[in-house]
Parts: C-alpha cells; sequence; structure tokens
C-alpha cells in the first residue's frame, strides 16, 4: 500500500479500529495500517483509541493534502467520500467491482455532487471477472440535478 495517510469515516474507523490492531501478516501490510497516520472525520469520536488517530471536520480534511505528498487512502466511508467529492478533493476513485448482481444494497454515490468521470485503468485480479477500475474526475457534470459544491 503505496498511501501516507488513511482518512475514515466514523463508522469504517470504528469496524478498523477493533479489527487492525491485532492483526499480523507476513508481508507487513497490517505494520503499516496499524503504524500510518489515521484522520476520522466525525462530529461524534472524541478518543479515538487506535494509535495514530486525530478526529477532524470535514472542511479540515482538505488540508491533508498539503501535508502528505503521497495517497491518502479512503477505504469505505461512503457518506464521507459524498462529502469530499463535493468539496472537489477526490483525485481518483478506485473501484473494486465484482460482477455479481446483488439487487439491493447502499449505492456508493448516492447523494454526491455530480461529475464526470473519466476511465483511466482496469485491472483484472481474478479469474471471476473482478476488477480495480480507477477513475479520475473530469470536470463538471453538465446533466440534469447540478449540484454546487460548497466554497
Amino acid at each position: 500500500m503505496a498511501a501516507d495517510a488513511q482518512l475514515l469515516g466514523r463508522v469504517t474507523y470504528q469496524g478498523f479500529a477493533k479489527a487492525w490492531p491485532s492483526m499480523q501478516d507476513p508481508t507487513g501490510f497490517a505494520d503499516k495500517m496499524n503504524s500510518m497516520p489515521k484522520y476520522v472525520v466525525s462530529a461524534t469520536l472524541t478518543e479515538p483509541s487506535w494509535n495514530n488517530t486525530t478526529v477532524i471536520t470535514l472542511a479540515e480534511a482538505g488540508k491533508l493534502k498539503d501535508r502528505y505528498q503521497g495517497d491518502i487512502l479512503v477505504a469505505g466511508s461512503g457518506q464521507l467520500v459524498r462529502g469530499l467529492t463535493g468539496l472537489g478533493l477526490v483525485d481518483e476513485y478506485r473501484l473494486m467491482v465484482f460482477p455479481r448482481v446483488l439487487g439491493t444494497g447502499k449505492r456508493l454515490f448516492d447523494g454526491a455532487a455530480r461529475i464526470n468521470l473519466k476511465l483511466a485503468d482496469v485491472t483484472r485480479i481474478g479469474p471471476d471477472g473482478v476488477t480495480i477500475q480507477r477513475y479520475k474526475p473530469a470536470g463538471a457534470w453538465r446533466g440534469p440535478g447540478l449540484r454546487t459544491p460548497p466554497g
């Protein structure tokens, strides 16, 4: 993992904080997850338990791009991604796509500001058609339902 820091929503953070501190693996991935700086966007979390964790506001999240030269990882955290998208703070979306139709579930971009995306890369990672798709923002949405990001 090439990320310099993690940015998490409260719900994702609480799940990660329960699982990752006790994980170990021979590749060092768990050590990286546990040692890297973590930032949680939350109005309710006050005392994070996972080491190297700081609680911030969504407005403060934009300042992280100035602090770190490398990637800032956002894993899951749909509500946070929608907020970051609305503020124009997402440089790249990496979506792991599993070729299954479930019929129900949460939609990642429900309620997000509308933007155009440009496909940057597709990597097939298994025999079942699982792919990692990388998208970059490609400018303002010109379709119906335009919402102007705050600021």
